[in-house]
């Protein structure tokens, strides 16, 4: 089962077991959030919400803070000038622990698989 996702205005496809990077959330390392605004549920039986599907959440654990590498912005015009300029996005790392469909169905993370084993101890 996987689902569709909104975080922060962007929409993810996420399955349990799955590590995404988000726009900064406000939440410490370690700590176990939910995500409720669920827009799509796929499996054997999809659900398409309008907007959301009802009673739908993904929870999800913070894994970690930290800054993408540096983009490098160049401007120039010959003779004139020349200026080099970089920027680097703050994220949040989330694990996806749960899906939960509303209707009573959910998959969970499989405690074998590796990222289970790196991030939940």
């Amino acid at each position: 089962m996987y689902g569709v996702v909104e975080v922060s205005g962007h929409q993810y496809r996420v399955q349990a077991g799955d590590v995404i990077d988000v726009q900064k959330l406000n939440d410490e390392e370690g700590k176990t959030i939910k995500l409720d605004q669920v827009l799509f549920v796929g499996g054997d039986e999809p659900q398409v919400g309008t907007p959301l599907v009802k009673g739908a959440k993904v929870t999800a654990k913070v894994i970690r803070h930290d800054r993408s590498r540096k983009l490098l912005i160049l401007k120039r015009k010959p003779g004139l000038y020349q200026k080099k300029k970089g920027h680097r996005q703050h994220f949040t790392s989330l694990l996806i622990t749960e899906l939960d469909n509303g209707a009573g169905k959910t998959d969970k993370i499989d405690a074998k698989s590796k990222n289970a084993e790196k991030y939940l101890k």
